[in-house]
């Protein structure tokens, strides 16, 4: 990907969620403009520590 040379960083926000799992490298949950949760997206999509992010991923 291009930005990895240039070194720079992307900001998407986005409620696709196959997508940010495939090409982010990190992964940030809000809730009510909080943060909630934050990491990597294997972690987050596979082990979500806060029940918010829990809940809103069993339903996609």
């Amino acid at each position: 990907m291009v930005f990895y040379d240039k070194k720079m960083t992307m900001v998407v926000v986005t409620h696709e969620m196959r997508f940010a799992r495939e090409v982010a490298d990190e992964v940030i949950f809000f809730d009510e403009g909080m943060i909630i949760e934050r990491g990597h997206p294997e972690q987050i999509f596979t082990n979500p520590t806060h029940e918010r992010t829990r809940q809103f991923l069993q339903r996609i």
